[in-house]
């Protein structure tokens, strides 16, 4: 099986002195396709702990004083500033920076630590690739980036927005509940994509192994009973993915018929949950959390300490400013459920400015994908548009 996807892609006490650099600053209008009318600067900003970032600075050309801005902040992993996905299947941030700048608002990208161009291009030095504390080091340097922005004379520093992706939606919420912990002018609003809007193990069990027995269910199980014949995990099979395909055979079928390991009744059907799942759990070493079997330290270290801060379900309702919270259905890293029991806990706690969007066919990246496909690609249109047109009615 394949190691698991957390595309979440760092609160300790403020390093001074980070963020202050504001060296290499380039104008340069471009006519390129999406940046028509949009002049982009090109800056550095001192996340400090030895590491200046590339990021750009964008802002519609006839702007005149300062601007609302929109802040990018990146899934988990060492993403460049337009979250460039592998596989050439695009970015992430581009569409939306071109969105936000039409909608008249100046936005900011920038290289996460450790990352020096877009590729992503990452450093060798392992000091900045491996944080002690990677989830708290994020924070800081997001946090960095806000203090930067809030000086610049293109920016009203009242009207800071974030739009955060995944692990970027947990950043903003932990920046939004609470500012001046972080030193940075409360946010005006906030956008959640793919939302972190549970605890890093519930998230982490449904990546691993919740998501292989609901695929059992979703798509084996034509007749609803919770358990598999032959025939029914036969053609369940047809049209997987080789690996997925290979992982249920291996637990479901001996042949032509049910695998006598897992059908520990001895029915002739493999149950689901009880039989298949058990099975499911071993495969994974779900049990063993944090420290899953396969799972890279780094990756276990970055859980650890992802998990010593509030999930965005519980922080955002600590914000009081507009949230909108956009989820796909299909989503196998950040399920759309999470995101709506965040929304459900912004009205709880008085949010009046809040919104919960969920996309049929919209997978992890906001693009379309296959149902348990995990496919990556651009943001789909509707999600552009409706961060558009947000953005226009909150400047």
């Amino acid at each position: 099986m394949r190691k698991p996807l957390i595309v979440l892609a760092c609160a300790a006490l403020l390093t001074a002195g980070a963020g202050v650099a504001n060296a290499d600053v380039s104008s340069q209008p471009t006519a390129s396709s999406g940046w028509d009318d949009i002049t982009r600067e090109q800056v550095r900003i001192d996340l400090g702990h030895g590491w200046v970032t590339k990021a750009e600075l964008t802002y519609p050309n006839a702007a005149q004083g300062g601007l609302p801005l929109v802040v990018f902040l990146h899934g988990s992993g060492r993403n460049d500033m337009n979250q460039t996905l592998p596989g050439g299947k695009g970015s992430t941030f581009v569409g939306l920076a071109q969105a936000a700048g039409r909608a008249g608002y100046a936005t900011l990208r920038f290289n996460k630590r450790g990352v020096s161009d877009i590729g992503p291009i990452r450093t060798t030095d392992t000091a900045q690739l491996e944080p002690k504390r990677p989830y708290d080091r994020t924070q800081q340097d997001a946090a960095a980036v806000l203090r930067f922005a809030a000086r610049s004379p293109r920016v009203n520093p009242s009207r800071i927005f974030l739009i955060g992706h995944s692990e970027g939606t947990n950043v903003a919420a932990n920046l939004a509940a609470e500012p001046h912990k972080f030193g940075v002018p409360k946010p005006a609003g906030v956008v959640a994509m793919a939302v972190l809007g549970k605890p890093v193990k519930q998230l982490l069990t449904f990546q691993i192994y919740g998501r292989l027995p609901l695929q059992l269910h979703d798509e084996f199980d034509l007749d609803g009973d919770g358990r598999l014949t032959a025939t029914e995990a036969t053609d369940g099979l047809v049209g997987q993915p080789q690996p997925v395909a290979d992982l249920f055979r291996s637990v479901l079928l001996d042949g032509k018929k049910v695998k006598a390991s897992t059908d520990r009744n001895h029915d002739g059907q493999i149950a689901i949950d009880t039989e298949a799942g058990a099975v499911l759990r071993t495969i994974t070493g779900i049990d063993a959390y944090p420290a899953i079997p396969g799972l890279d330290p780094l990756l276990v270290r970055y859980i650890q300490d992802l998990a010593r801060f509030p999930d965005a379900g519980k922080a955002l309702p600590r914000f009081s400013g507009p949230t909108l919270l956009l989820n796909g259905e299909n989503d196998l890293e950040t399920p759309a459920r999470a995101a709506l029991t965040a929304d459900a806990a912004l009205a709880a706690a008085g949010n009046k400015d809040h919104k919960v969007v969920i996309y049929p066919g919209i997978g992890h990246t906001m693009n379309m994908s296959p149902k348990f496909a995990d496919e990556l690609g651009e943001p789909d249109p509707r999600v552009i548009a409706e961060v558009q047109g947000w953005l226009e009615a909150h400047r």
